[in-house]
């Protein structure tokens, strides 16, 4: 019987004329075989049923209707846009009045309704103040 270390060059040899010769037909000899999953699992085919029972789908309930925005909370909603805009500059620390007048002075065209509703409005610290008034600098 042939010991490893006689084997080992004999096979050697082989696969480098192998691999000269033909190389493609080396790759096909050593190249393991592929396997399938199917050769470790089981196949389990599912048994159709003609009686399916169709799934009801669940009734969504309507959430009721908001109602209706009061005028001042349209006013006030209007007003926090203009807060939330920074095209009009900061609007930390001066009334709300202050800031628009200030962004007219700059030629940044501020919307007068803002102005209008704020003249309108008077001295109620919700109209005259902007939305960050309560957040401490």
């Amino acid at each position: 019987m042939a010991s490893q270390a006689e084997i080992r060059p004999q096979f050697r040899r082989q696969a480098e004329n192998i691999s000269i010769e033909y190389p493609y037909i080396w790759r096909a000899q050593m190249a393991p075989k592929r396997r399938l999953i199917t050769d470790t699992f089981k196949v389990v085919k599912r048994v159709k049923t003609e009686d399916k029972v169709e799934k009801e789908l669940p009734v969504l309930e309507q959430e009721p209707e908001t109602p209706p925005l009061t005028q001042r909370e349209k006013d006030l909603s209007e007003l926090q846009q203009f807060d939330l805009d920074w095209r009009y500059g900061p609007c930390i620390g001066i009334s709300r009045l202050q800031r628009w007048e200030r962004a007219e002075l700059h030629g940044l065209n501020p919307p007068q309704s803002v102005r209008d509703l704020l003249l309108k409005t008077g001295e109620g610290t919700d109209y005259t103040h902007c939305l960050w008034n309560d957040y401490p600098l």
